[in-house]
């Protein structure tokens, strides 16, 4: 979105969005097509992302789609960034690395999934992604 103009997000992410939950390579592979026919002669940089970053991004449709949707949003690694920088905000300085560390680590066994407390809004549809991930990855994950 580095290269689209503001008023033109809206319209170009929607464009974009066709492209990362196609169900398959088939289908992204023409909704790219698609995104370059409409977006192309305006925004070139934006439709250039996508090409050189083509074969980073198809692995990712192997995935589905009740995993891809925790993975192309952002909202859980902000809010991760969030709640660390709380921590950390007040303290001024740390005596050592190794405190810093130490608040650190114990700040990310505390962290909840809740943005902002009880009241506040987690990631969307995480237990299902973790279900899929621990079928995924059965030796990755503990069940404890």
């Amino acid at each position: 979105m580095r290269f689209v103009s503001y008023g033109d997000r809206k319209k170009v992410a929607a464009g974009m969005r066709s492209i990362y939950t196609a169900p398959t390579l088939e289908a992204a592979e023409i909704a790219l097509k698609n995104f370059a026919k409409e977006f192309g002669t305006q925004y070139p940089a934006a439709v250039q992302v996508w090409q050189h970053a083509w074969n980073e991004f198809t692995p990712f449709l192997d995935y589905p789609a009740e995993l891809r949707r925790v993975v192309y949003t952002t909202n859980l690694i902000e809010n991760i960034n969030f709640q660390l920088r709380k921590l950390t905000k007040n303290r001024g300085h740390f005596d050592s690395d190794a405190a810093a560390i130490k608040l650190l680590y114990l700040g990310l066994r505390n962290i909840t999934s809740h943005r902002g407390g009880p009241s506040g809004t987690g990631t969307r549809g995480w237990k299902q992604a973790l279900n899929t991930l621990t079928a995924l990855f059965p030796d990755r994950l503990p069940l404890h």
